[in-house]
């Protein structure tokens, strides 16, 4: 039975209930037995950014990635926080080996997505944006990413109407 994996559903639906106190003290308690385990490092990443301490939370990540850099969460979540930061073509990097790892996960999709559409590369953004909506039809931030990466790249007829879908403000250019 792996006990991390035990640990880590206990501290999901912890987060699940926002109780990231307690679950950051589990997680921070396990590290005396589980030290080497790069999943311990990622739960604790993904609390700080639920609490809003991206750099705290990079340390985390950073620190999962020396254990195991093929990791795919581990490789979404240094994407997203860089993507935050507008470091975005590191961003992008991270975001592509996450979803070569870990393919048709629609939140590594959203961020590869919009982080190829900040850069400028429309066509391949909506692209993928496209694809994760597909994969999850309901999903507001993908909705509205695509929105806005569509009325970026002129497409704003089409923008808007998905704006308006999702009850958001047309854009008027």
């Amino acid at each position: 039975m792996d006990l991390v994996k035990n640990l880590i559903v206990e501290i999901e639906q912890l987060k699940a209930e926002k109780k990231f106190d307690i679950a950051l003290q589990k997680l921070e308690n396990s590290l005396s037995n589980y030290n080497d385990d790069y999943r311990i490092y990622e739960e604790i990443a993904d609390i700080y950014l639920y609490l809003g301490k991206n750099t705290k939370a990079l340390k985390a990540i950073d620190f999962a990635l020396n254990i195991n850099k093929d990791s795919a969460t581990g490789n979404y979540l240094k994407g997203f926080l860089l993507l935050t930061s507008n470091k975005v073509v590191e961003a992008v990097e991270l975001l592509e080996k996450s979803n070569s790892i870990m393919p048709n996960n629609s939140e590594v999709l959203r961020n590869l997505g919009w982080g190829y559409s900040v850069i400028g590369n429309y066509e391949k953004g909506i692209f993928i944006l496209k694809r994760a909506l597909n994969l999850a039809p309901n999903d507001r931030l993908i909705t509205e990413d695509l929105a806005m990466a569509l009325i970026g790249s002129g497409k704003i007829k089409e923008g808007n109407i998905l704006l308006e879908k999702i009850g958001k403000n047309k854009i008027l250019i």
